[in-house]
C-alpha cells in the first residue's frame, strides 16, 4: 500500500489513541500521540507517589503496544506485572512504569526518558505526555462536592461528574504536542475514558486553544459503551456534548459512532457491570446534528474478542484499528476532493 503521508496526531489514552495509531499506520508515518498522564490508580499510581513524575502507565502502554517488534523480550517485560504476593506495593506492577521511573531519574526529564525508551523500542510514532507537569485532575460534581485525583474522580457511587479541572491551574500542555496539533492534517480525539483520559487531556492549557487553531479534519471517536462512574446513564449526544463544551461550537467536524451490535449474550455479560452497549438511533444522530457536528455511523468496534478479564480494571468494547483507520481515510478523502472542488 503506498502511504499517504499525511500528519496526523490523535488524543487519548494508551489504549485508544493507540488503536486509532495502530491502525493508521499502514497509511502514514507521520503518528503522533498526545497521551494522558493524569491516571493515579493502580501501578501508576504507586510509581506516581514514589518517582513523583507524571502517569507512565499510558505513555508505557503505548509505547509497548506501537513497538515495532510487539512480541520482543524487551515489549514483554515492558508490559509483564510483577507477581510479589506478600508486597501489595509491588504485586501487579507493570516492570515498564517502573522502567520510566528509572529513566527519569538517570536523565532528570520524564519527556526524555520517553524518547530513550521510544528508541529501545523502535517506536516510529511519536508519543508526548499531554504535559510535563506533575499534576492532577479534579472534579466538580453536581451536587457542588470537589473531587482530586483521577481514582476518585472515576469512583463509583458519586454524584455525577460536572466538570473537569486541572489541579494546578498553571500547567501548560507540552509544547510539542500543542505544535504537533497545530499542525496536523487529521486530528483525532478518543475514544476513552471520556473524563479521565479524553477531557483530562483537553483541560491542560493550550490544548483546547490548539484544537481550535488547528486546519486540521477534526474527528471525536465516541465510545462504544457506558463507563461506571463516569457516564452512567450518558447517550451517545451526551458525550459530544461534553466535548463540544471543551471546545466550542463548531470545532469538530465529525464524530465517529460504532453501529455494529454485539450479540445478545456479549451485551447482558457488560450490563451486568452496569455497562452498556451505545448505539446510533435516528434520535441521537438528530441530537448531533443540531451540535454543528456531522454524525459518521460506521462498523468500527470489535465485537468478536468477547469480554476480556483485565487487571484491576473494568473492559469494554474496543475499536477495530483497521476498521476505523479505513473510516477516518474515507473521511479525509472526502475533505481533499472537497479542497480540490472535485
Amino acid at each position: 500500500m503506498v502511504k499517504s503521508g499525511i500528519k496526523v496526531a490523535a488524543i487519548g489514552g494508551g489504549l485508544g489513541a493507540v488503536q486509532i495509531m495502530q491502525g493508521l499506520q499502514r497509511h502514514t508515518d507521520d503518528l503522533t500521540g498526545i497521551i494522558a498522564v493524569t491516571d493515579t490508580g493502580r501501578s501508576t499510581g504507586i510509581v506516581r507517589e514514589f518517582a513523583q513524575i507524571p502517569a507512565p502507565g499510558d505513555i508505557r502502554n503505548a509505547l509497548a503496544t506501537l513497538a515495532l517488534d510487539d512480541d520482543s523480550l524487551l515489549t514483554r517485560v515492558m508490559q509483564h506485572r510483577i507477581a510479589a504476593p506478600g508486597d501489595p506495593q509491588l504485586d501487579g506492577m507493570a516492570f515498564g512504569n517502573l522502567f520510566i521511573a528509572a529513566l527519569t531519574q538517570m536523565s532528570g526529564s520524564f519527556v526524555r526518558a520517553i524518547e530513550q525508551l521510544s528508541e529501545f523500542l523502535d517506536v516510529r510514532a511519536k508519543i508526548y505526555p499531554v504535559t510535563e507537569e506533575n499534576t492532577h485532575i479534579c472534579a466538580e460534581l453536581v451536587d457542588g462536592t470537589i473531587v482530586e485525583q483521577e481514582f476518585n474522580v472515576r469512583r463509583l457511587d458519586k454524584a455525577a461528574i460536572k466538570r473537569i479541572f486541572v489541579q494546578n491551574p498553571e500547567a501548560t500542555a507540552y509544547q510539542p504536542a500543542v505544535d504537533a496539533l497545530l499542525d496536523a492534517d487529521l486530528l483525532t480525539i478518543g475514544p476513552g475514558s471520556l473524563f479521565t483520559t479524553v477531557i483530562a487531556c483537553l483541560a491542560f492549557k493550550g490544548v483546547s486553544q490548539a484544537i481550535r487553531d488547528s486546519k486540521a479534519l477534526k474527528v471525536y471517536i465516541c465510545n462504544t459503551t457506558t463507563q461506571p462512574g463516569q457516564t452512567d446513564g450518558y447517550t451517545l449526544s451526551d458525550h459530544v456534548q461534553q466535548v463540544i463544551s471543551y471546545l466550542g461550537i463548531g470545532v469538530l467536524d465529525y464524530v465517529v459512532l460504532n453501529s455494529s451490535q454485539p450479540s445478545e449474550e456479549l451485551m447482558e455479560l457488560y450490563a451486568r457491570e452496569e455497562v452498556n452497549v451505545l448505539l446510533p438511533t435516528s434520535h441521537e444522530v438528530h441530537n448531533i446534528l443540531t451540535m454543528n457536528v456531522t454524525p459518521v455511523r460506521a462498523n468500527v468496534a470489535d465485537t468478536r474478542s468477547g469480554k476480556r478479564a483485565l487487571w484491576q480494571k473494568q473492559d469494554t468494547i474496543r475499536h477495530n484499528p483497521e476498521l476505523i483507520a479505513n473510516t477516518l481515510m474515507e473521511l479525509m478523502g472526502e475533505r481533499q476532493v472537497a479542497a480540490a472542488g472535485g
